[in-house]
């Protein structure tokens, strides 16, 4: 029995929702999953939908959500229900509310020079999601993040001061998986636009991160 993945896409059109949505949509269905795409946040709040899911893919930048919308997507999750995404689209999507962004594991705050190219170091090299990778180049926005000190972080960033001295030699997070309630929750912040996937490290590594947190 295939798996079962709904990704929500929509808002702040900066981060080409809709290309990433259909681009992950169809790498899923390449392993796979039967993919269900939807472009309105009412989905969440179907909660016979949200609870047949195997993995949730949220792909929504800013915006705002409605209580019964942001409730059906943090029980789908606490029961069991995977949640994976990555840069804005999940972890700068509701500026205002702090339990989505307790569920995630961080928040955007900033990205100091904008595009700018930066690092990326694996820190472990023995979780499935990142075994058998390198240190690699980004040429996009370095994420500066509030983050949860309970994220098992796999992969960070150093900052080098050059745009914002006082966070000179900052090591942040890039990716982190997590629990919420019964579910596995990933997240990396890299892939500002779709090309941004075209790092193959990046791809890989939210490709393994989506696998790993499903159902």
């Amino acid at each position: 029995m295939s798996k079962k993945a709904l990704l929500v896409w929509g808002g702040w059109e900066g981060h080409e929702p809709q290309k990433t949505a259909n681009f992950w949509a169809g790498q899923l269905r390449e392993h796979g999953y039967e993919v269900d795409v939807r472009d309105n946040l009412e989905a969440y709040a179907d909660t016979a939908l949200v609870n047949s899911m195997d993995l949730i893919v949220p792909v929504w930048s800013m915006g705002t959500i409605t209580k019964e919308q942001e409730r059906g997507l943090l029980d789908a999750v606490a029961s069991g229900v995977g949640l994976a995404g990555w840069h804005g689209t999940m972890a700068d999507s509701f500026r205002n509310n702090t339990e989505y962004q307790f569920m995630v594991g961080g928040q955007w705050v900033a990205h100091p020079g904008n595009i700018i190219d930066y690092k990326v170091n694996i820190i472990n090299h023995d979780d499935p999601i990142t075994h058998g990778l390198n240190d690699f180049n980004m040429h996009s926005e370095q994420y500066y993040m509030h983050v949860d000190p309970s994220n098992e972080v796999l992969a960070t960033t150093t900052f080098t001061g050059e745009y914002t001295p006082w966070i000179d030699g900052t090591v942040m997070p890039v990716v982190w998986k997590r629990r919420w309630g019964k579910a596995r929750v990933f997240y990396s912040s890299l892939g500002h636009v779709l090309k941004d996937f075209e790092v193959p490290e990046a791809c890989e590594i939210m490709l393994r991160g989506m696998l790993w947190a499903s159902k």
